[in-house]
C-alpha cells in the first residue's frame, strides 16, 4: 500500500467518524452555534447580524448533511 492509498484510507475513516459524531451530537453543536451567534451579535451591537445568521445557517445545514451520511 502506497502513501496515497494510506492517506485516502485515513481521510475516509476521519470522514466517517465526523459523520458519526455529527449524527450523535448535532443538536448540542447547533445549540452552541446559537449561543455563539447571540454573543457575537450582542458584542457587535447587531452590526453583523445578517452575516452571523448566514454563517450559522450554513453550519447547521452542514451538520445535518453530515449526520444523514452517518446512517
Amino acid at each position: 500500500m502506497g502513501f496515497m492509498d494510506s492517506l485516502k484510507k485515513t481521510a475516509a475513516q476521519a470522514g466517517d467518524k465526523a459523520n458519526e459524531l455529527a449524527d450523535q451530537h448535532g443538536d448540542k453543536v447547533k445549540d452552541a452555534l446559537d449561543k455563539a451567534a447571540t454573543t457575537a451579535d450582542d458584542r457587535t451591537k447587531g452590526k453583523y447580524r445578517d452575516k452571523i445568521d448566514t454563517g450559522v445557517d450554513k453550519a447547521k445545514e452542514t451538520i445535518d448533511k453530515m449526520g444523514r451520511n452517518a446512517k
